[in-house]
């Protein structure tokens, strides 16, 4: 089970149309397949999704990061040895979605050596969870449209809606049409992006009190320190910590500093070691949790599903599993599908996926 050497593989997948929201927007999901290779023959996988705009992170970057910094460091150990691992990356800045890609790919690979699932290593709660679906910036009818089709279509029935725009009105407006076609049939949530003030959230928030909303997420700039305090005070509904709080520490000064009363636990972001230690703390703490997504392909997406189920806190809620229905492809060997709103989890070795060689070939950017 000894590491021999780590791979970082650059890939671009075109989205169907740009997701737009209040930091920024993509239009390519140029992302980093991750492999960890072990002397017994087996590889482990997982996928960091850039985002410059939220963690300054670039693809080059994790590529870089990955073979020069930390690949150097990993080589050499066993897949048991993991809090060394998170150890020795722990010494560089940074870089969240590397680390946690590397993390991940050793969780894969240890799985398939133990020819055990990996959401079964984790906590085995649940083999499925329900899927949220996420709406990104457009107008009040296209939005309720693109709901229409993904109800129709996959049976998601939880969304979680962009705002963040200015004017404020625009936003609620289509938060607003969404509940007036569906009623009390779906669940609904918005995610500012940090995209208003604290001033403009709460009178946001008060325009949509009637409209039963689950959550409100990063609704102002993390660093408005008072301002999200103030914000917390006045909501009636949790305000979950995202972009705010990507370390367990993070979590931590959110919550008892009064700027947040939930967490979205994002495994692109932390993991499954370290989103191990949010959700203990979620736990202890008496937190709401979500399981949230960095526009991950599938993947990411399998990584996500595969810890989100193995526990009851992660699963109570529908995680953001969807964001692979906007790619025009992907790189499984066999696709993900949700049915009936849900996602399950594949009950093969490791994470539950194979990666086809020849989509690979096709979409990887450091080949001619």
């Amino acid at each position: 089970m000894k590491i021999t050497a780590i791979e970082a593989i650059p890939f671009a997948i075109d989205y169907r149309k740009p997701l737009r929201f209040a930091s920024g927007e993509v239009h390519r999901a140029e992302h980093v397949l991750v492999r960890v290779h072990t002397d017994d023959g087996v590889i482990g996988s997982a996928e960091a999704p850039p985002r410059p705009f939220t963690y300054g992170e670039t693809q080059r970057g994790i590529v870089a990061v990955v073979e020069d910094v930390f690949a150097p460091q990993v080589v050499g150990l066993t897949l048991l040895q993991r809090e060394v691992i998170h150890h020795r990356m722990a010494r560089t800045v940074g870089n969240p979605t590397a680390k946690s890609a590397i993390d991940m790919a050793v969780w894969d690979a240890l799985g398939r050596t133990l020819r055990l699932p990996v959401s079964d290593l984790l906590g085995g709660f649940t083999d499925r969870m329900r899927v949220s679906h996420m709406l990104g910036f457009d107008e009040p009818a296209a939005m309720v449209a693109e709901a229409e089709k993904v109800v129709e279509c996959h049976g998601i029935r939880t969304f979680k809606v962009k705002v963040g725009r200015r004017p404020v009105g625009l936003d609620t407006a289509v938060v607003r049409a969404l509940r007036e076609r569906f009623g009390d049939t779906v669940e609904l949530y918005v995610d500012g992006n940090r995209g208003w003030t604290a001033s403009e959230s709460l009178r946001a928030m008060r325009e949509m009190a009637d409209l039963d909303l689950l959550f409100a997420e990063e609704l102002n700039p993390a660093d408005d320190v008072l301002g999200r305090r103030w914000l917390v005070q006045h909501l009636d509904v949790p305000m979950i910590a995202d972009e705010s709080a990507p370390t367990p520490a993070d979590v931590t000064r959110e919550v008892l500093g009064g700027s947040a009363s939930a967490v979205s636990i994002k495994t692109a972001r932390t993991g499954f070691t370290d989103s191990t230690r949010v959700h203990h703390l979620a736990a202890g703490l008496g937190l709401e949790v979500v399981l949230g997504n960095q526009i991950d392909g599938q993947v990411g997406t399998a990584c996500a599903v595969a810890f989100g189920a193995a526990y009851e806190l992660t699963s109570r809620r529908a995680g953001e599993l969807s964001n692979f229905l906007d790619l025009d492809d992907d790189l499984l060997t066999e696709p993900l599908r949700i049915t009936d709103g849900e996602l399950v989890v594949r009950q093969s070795p490791g994470i539950g996926f194979e990666i086809d060689d020849e989509k690979l070939a096709r979409y990887r950017l450091d080949r001619d």
